[in-house]
């Protein structure tokens, strides 16, 4: 079963995404295809999109204290 997104979701373009996170559009699509970075995305049609939750959450497991700091597998 897939997951279900609240009715006032608000979703980004690659565009407006890729700009949040200070990425290239391209970065963003080479995530989708190889599954590099777990970020959560949304196929509307043809068009892909993200949600504005997932990005801050991407941004929040990526937060560190420190370099020695070793992310969650």
């Amino acid at each position: 079963m897939k997951p279900s997104i609240p009715a006032k979701t608000v979703l980004l373009t690659p565009k407006e995404a890729a700009a949040r996170l200070r990425v290239t559009e391209g970065t963003l699509a080479k995530w989708r295809m190889t599954a590099l970075r777990r970020l959560p995305y949304v196929k509307v049609g043809a068009k892909v999109a993200y949600t504005e939750a997932a990005i801050e959450s991407f941004i929040a497991d990526g937060l560190r204290q420190s370099t020695s700091d070793v992310r969650a597998a």
